[in-house]
């Protein structure tokens, strides 16, 4: 059995996850070369209804396309972190939007508020599934930076590039904060918002 790694990105319609896991499939599959497979779901309400794209990524060829234990869940709201988290695997990576996510169901995880980044920083809310990326490739260790810069890039509108990079190094800057923070703490804990957003 080769190496296999399972991502869930989860949250509402309309928070950009379909895009979040193509994007994050192209950087792992183009740019990295690993085989990778995405999939993706929505509930009948386009927006406001759950919506989850998964990535899983292996050194052989996938047999099987849906993920099953969880390596890493990012959750962009509560109800998905509240249905998903029993998916994860016990050492695994728990990543939550603390602008909505306050309740969590495991001691162990990283709250950066990509959603209040976006609109303090940026006044644009759209960007917060950006600044996730940006934050994943810190703390995911099969996604390099520079590989999910390149997939951003290629696949962002023409005209938003130097947004679109600046929310990613954004969602860079916090991680490695909230890395910073969970070093320094038994328990990681949501990463003070003057901090993060002067953090870049």
């Amino acid at each position: 059995m080769g190496f296999r790694y399972e991502i869930r990105l989860s949250g509402s319609g309309g928070q950009g996850l379909i895009l979040m896991g193509i994007i994050l499939a192209e950087a792992i599959g183009i740019y990295e070369g690993k085989f990778v497979a995405q999939t993706q779901s929505y509930g009948p309400e386009a927006r406001g209804g759950s919506s989850k794209s998964e990535v899983i990524v292996s050194d052989e060829e996938i047999d099987y396309p849906k993920a099953m234990k969880l390596d890493v869940l990012l959750a962009m709201n509560q109800k998905s972190c509240d249905e998903f988290s029993p998916d994860l695997k016990p050492e695994g990576l728990l990543i939550v939007d603390s602008t909505f996510v306050t309740q969590l169901p495991i001691p162990r995880a990283f709250q950066i508020p990509f959603t209040r980044i976006a609109r303090e920083k940026f006044k644009r809310e759209v960007v917060a599934n950006i600044i996730a990326l940006g934050a994943l490739s810190q703390l995911c260790p099969i996604i390099s930076p520079r590989a999910v810069e390149s997939a951003v890039l290629a696949r962002v509108p023409k005209g938003t590039e130097k947004l679109n990079r600046d929310a990613l190094k954004a969602g860079m800057a916090a991680a490695k904060r909230a890395k910073k923070e969970w070093g320094q703490t038994e328990l990681p804990r949501e990463v003070p918002k003057e901090d993060l957003l002067d953090s870049y």
